[in-house]
């Protein structure tokens, strides 16, 4: 099972920043291989960072397969924005997590409890769930 990681479990992860539980969850799911979307790129990389983060989280980019933008994202996404009052980057986030039937890894689970066919992991929780 693969899940798509949004961006601000990616930050927190590797900075560190999820309690024990939710870092033992995340390794499970970056050496499965971490699927994130395109926008996830451009939010974090979207920052002013030290060099040193800036390579940190370019590596994981690197390490990760990036969905892009395609007919079938954008149509979903529109059908989210359409039913329920959320920004556009998070509706491609949570589209792309739709369109591969993968749950979505986020700290901000509430922000997409309305979601018809999204299923959701708060890493932040105890076991990850």
């Amino acid at each position: 099972m693969g899940y798509v990681i949004d961006s601000n479990a990616v930050i927190d992860y590797l900075g560190g920043l999820m309690p024990e539980s939710g870092m033992l969850f995340m390794n499970g799911v970056v050496n499965d291989t971490p699927i994130i979307s395109i926008i996830t790129v451009i939010e974090v990389l979207g920052f002013d960072n030290s060099t040193e983060i800036e390579l940190l989280l370019n590596q994981f980019i690197e390490d990760s397969v990036v969905i892009p933008l395609n007919d079938d994202i954008v149509k979903v996404t529109i059908g989210i924005r359409k039913k329920n009052r959320i920004k556009t980057p998070d509706a491609i986030i949570a589209a792309t997590a739709i369109m591969l039937n993968y749950p979505l890894v986020t700290r901000n689970a509430s922000d997409f409890k309305k979601l018809e066919g999204l299923q959701t992991v708060n890493p932040y929780l105890e076991a990850g769930r």
